[in-house]
């Protein structure tokens, strides 16, 4: 007999949601996000109208480019928070782990649509920097200082789970980088009023591009790896390695896959090589005492294959 298969898939479901980012256990409490988002996205919109208003009113494009980002924003909350819901759909046949990957897609396609508002706010910015236009800084300074209120407080409604999942983190990034972008508008709208100098609008609007660059490419960085199955944020393999080779009974662990299924939780599959004396009831002892490391190690999902030192792995890439 070549192998000794033995399938055991875990599923944990006191610790269902770790997260992708590091090595905390705290579950995601999904009442409370779905209301910070739907705050969010509410407060936000109200906010992008403000700004369209006045923007179009008095030709600001600082004031302009900042509602196209916050839309773009809204746009990612309201995504977000539809992949979070999705998080709950049941596993079935077809989709044997639910739709829990869609949060890793969305986080993925709202970096992109944020990239993308660069290059038309970066083009209009050098455009008007070329011909600045008379504006009236107070107003820009007035709309701004509402931006910051609002996205200072729907920033803290993420705060707390922003280090356990990757659309939360993301919601909580924008909403701060906005808080940012409307502190610097308040301020070139004083500078604007008192010193007629025009220019610093087109400028101010390079500024945000600048942040939005910022606090986008980690997002995207991260998104990417996770959507490429990639070993997800926090998650060494030879640490895991040595902590399960160091397990009485184990003579290797090899053959490690790990991935993400969505943004808060992650599996593996990995061929285990046993003592050939190893009862089953040793055996089951031990897999017991792997998951428990692995759910530590922020592995929530675990597959392993049963070898014997006399059953090698005839698999090429073992």
């Amino acid at each position: 007999m070549a192998h000794t298969h033995d399938h055991t898939h875990d599923h944990n479901h006191d610790h269902s949601h770790g997260f992708s980012l590091g090595h905390h256990h705290h579950p995601v409490n999904l009442k409370e996000v779905n209301r910070a988002f739907v705050i969010g996205i509410v407060l936000n919109f109200l906010f992008v109208v403000i700004e369209v208003v006045f923007g179009l009113a008095i030709h600001s494009l600082s004031l302009l480019s900042d509602a196209g980002h916050n839309l773009a924003d809204v746009a990612s909350l309201a995504m977000s928070l539809i992949a979070i819901r999705l998080l709950k759909v049941k596993p079935n046949e077809r989709y044997t782990y639910g739709y829990k990957k869609t949060t890793i897609l969305v986080a993925l396609l709202n970096a992109a649509i944020l990239l993308l508002s660069l290059g038309a706010i970066g083009y209009e910015a050098l455009h008007r920097l070329m011909d600045p236009e008379p504006l009236p800084g107070k107003t820009i300074s007035i709309v701004a200082a509402i931006g910051i209120a609002i996205n200072a407080l729907t920033a803290l409604l993420f705060l707390r789970g922003k280090d356990k999942d990757l659309n939360i983190r993301s919601a909580f990034l924008h909403l701060l980088s906005d808080a940012v972008v409307s502190a610097a508008l308040v301020i070139g709208g004083i500078l604007i009023l008192f010193t007629g100098a025009y220019w610093i609008d087109a400028v101010l609007s390079l500024l945000v591009a600048i942040v939005i660059l910022f606090s986008t490419w980690q997002l995207l960085r991260d998104s990417l790896r996770l959507s490429l199955d990639g070993v997800p944020e926090g998650i060494e393999i030879p640490k895991i390695k040595t902590a399960i080779c160091g397990m009485k009974g184990v003579l290797d662990f090899h053959h490690i896959h790990i991935w993400a299924i969505s943004t808060t939780e992650n599996a593996l599959t990995a061929h285990l090589v046993v003592d050939r004396n190893c009862t089953m009831e040793a055996v089951e002892q031990l897999k017991h005492r792997i998951k428990h490391e692995l759910l530590h190690q922020n592995i929530q999902h675990a597959t392993l294959e049963i070898e014997t030192e006399n059953s090698p792995c005839e698999e090429p890439d073992c």
